[in-house]
């Protein structure tokens, strides 16, 4: 039997969670348009042509941060929607962090920069402060490493 299918082509995207040396996470608040809500993300976007992966993620958390990071780790990759679409997420543990500059945003977006303390986020994705499927992998991907992540410091 035939059947119809469509398939979402997508370049790659790549999420970052930025972690401060007093375990706090620089996270964003934006407006997005498909939930009609804020929603409380970690910076990430699409890879540009000829990026990797590691370049993006760079790029995504100075744009939408001002921040900047010394130490870099890959610490997972998914397909988000295999049955839609066709490309990955790459997330990165970003450690060592510093404010270097003034987020410069793309003309649609709006951004808040705020602090989450780490030990906050279990709590934060429980209560649905946090729905953002992406998100709340990149998270998996980190407290599965770092088990001791969930008990604050």
């Amino acid at each position: 039997m035939e059947h119809d299918f469509y398939v979402i082509e997508s370049r790659d995207w790549v999420n970052v969670i930025p972690l401060t040396d007093d375990h706090r996470v620089i996270m964003i608040r934006q407006y997005r348009h498909g939930s009609k809500k804020v929603a409380l993300e970690i910076p990430g976007g699409l890879l540009d042509p000829g990026d990797t992966p590691g370049k993006a993620a760079a790029r995504e958390l100075l744009e939408e941060t001002g921040f900047q990071a010394k130490r870099w780790k890959q610490i997972g990759v998914v397909s988000p929607n295999p049955a839609l679409f066709n490309n990955r997420c790459y997330t990165f543990l970003a450690q060592n962090i510093q404010r270097v500059a003034d987020p410069e945003l793309d003309q649609a977006e709006d951004i808040e920069v705020v602090s989450i303390p780490l030990g906050d986020i279990p709590g934060f994705i429980l209560k649905g402060k946090i729905d953002h499927a992406i998100v709340i992998t990149a998270f998996a991907w980190y407290f599965l490493r770092n088990p001791e992540g969930l008990v604050t410091p």
